[in-house]
């Protein structure tokens, strides 16, 4: 198998860096699950006789947050990177997306691969689902990686951006919009890449993509937001081995945030990605992957 190291990924011309380009030699599916009447997008690699890991993405998101990294992963689990429910090409019910709706989700796709027990990385929104799932279900999780998670406090002034960022890309998905939103996620904005943001875009032109929009939002208002955060008393009921990656620049707080919550989880261990935003498993994917694995295989 060979896959472009991040070096020479980022020695192409940006406008010719493609979603394609980073699954070259990598064996992939992509394919729909019914997970509990919900209708799931799903990419996975592996062999399906491996141990299951499954990965989420963050709010207004879908799996190809992790498209760099299916590669890497296959090779030691039946990988499985999806959409949550109100995200990407999966099902967009007609109803606000409280965390208890994506932990129903999780539970049921879990069901349909026909899963015992799993291991789980979640990114931002990812992050809070997986974090809350772990706590509710310690008997089903074997490994737990909380990637910039969300769920851990408020912030105005993020809640505020994020939402107007996200609603202006749904309810007009023009390029620059789409852009601003991509944009927001990283570091280096040339990460950006234009093949990204045209996926995006597609997702976010679907018919019912803004009233769908309105539903995801609503955990960046302050009150459903606040009933949502997890507490000190989820924290310590995490059970699994579990690793909080934080980045040097994640837009949604700083290294301390992520030392804040590890601290409450018992066990945890805490890693600092450098010169990374929101998505260090897309911004480098070489070091993602080599945390991400020695940990959920034990290594280190």
């Amino acid at each position: 198998m060979t896959i472009l190291s991040h070096d020479q990924w980022k020695a192409i011309e940006p406008g010719h860096r493609s979603l394609w380009g980073d699954l070259r030699g990598v064996s992939f599916s992509q394919g729909w699950i019914d997970a509990g009447g919900i209708d799931t997008r799903y990419l996975h690699s592996g062999d399906k006789a491996q141990p299951p890991l499954i990965l989420l993405h963050g709010v207004g998101g879908h799996a190809e947050a992790y498209i760099r990294n299916l590669g890497a992963h296959g090779a030691h689990f039946s990988t499985w990177a999806i959409d949550m429910i109100g995200h990407g090409w999966s099902s967009k019910p007609d109803h606000d997306y409280e965390i208890e709706a994506y932990i129903d989700h999780l539970g049921a796709f879990i069901d349909a691969i026909g899963a015992e027990k799993i291991y789980l990385s979640g990114e931002s929104l990812g992050g809070w689902v997986a974090a809350r799932f772990a706590a509710r279900y310690p008997q089903k999780i074997e490994r737990l990686v909380l990637n910039t998670m969300g769920g851990s406090k408020a912030d105005p002034a993020v809640m505020e951006r994020l939402k107007t960022l996200t609603t202006q890309a749904a309810t007009d998905p023009s390029w620059d919009f789409i852009k601003a939103r991509v944009e927001w996620l990283m570091f280096d904005k040339q990460d950006a890449t234009d093949d990204l943001i045209a996926s995006r875009q597609a997702i976010y032109q679907q018919p019912d993509m803004a009233r769908t929009v309105e539903h995801l939002m609503v955990l960046q208002d302050l009150e459903t937001r606040l009933r949502n955060l997890l507490t000190d008393a989820e924290y310590a009921a995490i059970q699994c081995p579990t690793m909080v990656l934080w980045t040097s620049h994640d837009p949604s707080g700083p290294p301390e945030e992520g030392a804040r919550i590890a601290a409450k989880i018992p066990g945890a261990v805490l890693k600092i990605m450098q010169d990374c935003g929101h998505w260090p498993q897309w911004e480098k994917p070489e070091e993602f992957d080599r945390l991400h694995l020695d940990f959920l295989l034990g290594r280190g």
